[in-house]
């Protein structure tokens, strides 16, 4: 593997993200010890594969689809694994010649659209025979002649958005049926990391690793605004969720700034951030009205009270807790959980896949 490509490899692992006066939280209370995932209650944790990153469960609730590529070390291509979502035991697997990373699936659940990133495209995968429908191949390169990674995959619409890692990194919109590029929306700024659609307002927002949010108007397909939340300070923004009902978009950095961003999704402005550490992949459950952030180098997988931001309950899920998927109902939560990569990209274990009860 290239350096280029390890360093792709590295920041997609550690994913799968106005002006206004900044009034930072009163810090938040340490939550007492917890146990390790197999000793809590309402866990089931199961060691799956090499290489997992992010899920999707279908429509109907009855099948967990779980990304993986697999060894970076002497493996070529990856796995789609289905999972029952109630006991995480094996349904089926699907070999692919590409690795594996972001998922998202098609309203009928027929399809799955997965990103194989370090090839610089898209595949369109059928959830009846696993087969590879169709792919698209996207052509930008870097300075030293490496593709663009294909990162984060969003469907919406018929329309599926890409974020493309370079620098600039750009987004590509392409047609969901066809699996056509229809447009690439350049100037994205420094690695498109992260993407969310927005119930609210109707855009499209992009995080990215140069600090920014970019919010693009879905029928021009034209960036409108880009906040930079932090100013001038270091920040390397990665997930993004939204709470509908207040306006709020959240947004994690787990590696410069090390907090998670609470801003008015209307204008900008920054409203809080939260002292809670180093903040991976995070999901906001109105159902419960909680706030879910993984933490990737302490182990733990932190529920927020979504009023008053205080952490309500801490979970240990050791080494590196990394994508959450959230149920339909609220009432579940899925992890998955890296291993360390060694120096020669190779790891001591699989990764796992944990679920949680939340009632």
């Amino acid at each position: 593997m290239t350096k280029t490509l390890s360093t792709l490899a590295l920041l997609i692992a550690t994913t799968l993200t106005g002006c206004a006066a900044h009034r930072d939280a009163a810090p938040v209370p340490a939550v007492q010890k917890t146990a390790p995932a197999a000793a809590q209650t309402g866990i089931i944790k199961r060691e799956l594969a090499d290489g997992l990153y992010e899920m999707a469960l279908s429509p109907k609730g009855d099948a967990l689809y779980v990304a993986s590529a697999e060894g970076f070390k002497d493996v070529q291509g990856g796995v789609i694994y289905k999972l029952d979502p109630a006991t995480l035991k094996s349904r089926g697997r699907s070999h692919t010649d590409l690795k594996n990373f972001a998922l998202a699936i098609s309203p009928d659940g027929q399809t799955l659209y997965v990103t194989n990133s370090l090839d610089g495209g898209i595949s369109a995968i059928s959830t009846a025979d696993g087969k590879v429908k169709k792919r698209l191949m996207f052509t930008e390169r870097n300075k030293e002649g490496y593709l663009f990674g294909a990162r984060e995959i969003l469907l919406h619409n018929g329309l599926l958005y890409v974020g493309g890692v370079g620098e600039p990194g750009v987004i590509w919109v392409v047609n969901a049926d066809t699996l056509t590029l229809k447009k690439t929306i350049k100037n994205a700024g420094q690695w498109v990391t992260g993407l969310l659609w927005s119930e609210q307002t109707g855009r499209l927002y992009a995080a990215n690793g140069g600090g920014e949010i970019l919010v693009i108007n879905p029928r021009t397909n034209r960036i409108e605004k880009r906040w930079k939340p932090l100013g001038d300070k270091p920040a390397l923004l990665l997930n993004m969720a939204e709470d509908k009902a207040t306006g709020r978009l959240f947004v994690t950095d787990n590696s410069k700034a090390k907090t998670t961003l609470v801003l008015d999704i209307n204008t900008g402005a920054l409203i809080r951030s939260l002292p809670v550490g180093d903040s991976l992949a995070v999901k906001f459950n109105a159902t419960r009205h909680e706030l879910y952030i993984t933490q990737r180098e302490s182990g733990k997988l932190l529920s927020l009270d979504a009023t008053t931001l205080a952490v309500k309950r801490s979970w240990d899920l050791p080494p590196h807790p990394n994508s959450l998927l959230l149920s339909a109902d609220g009432q579940t939560l899925y992890v998955t959980v890296k291993q360390p990569f060694n120096k020669d990209h190779s790891t001591n274990g699989p990764d796992s896949v944990v679920r949680i009860a939340l009632q």
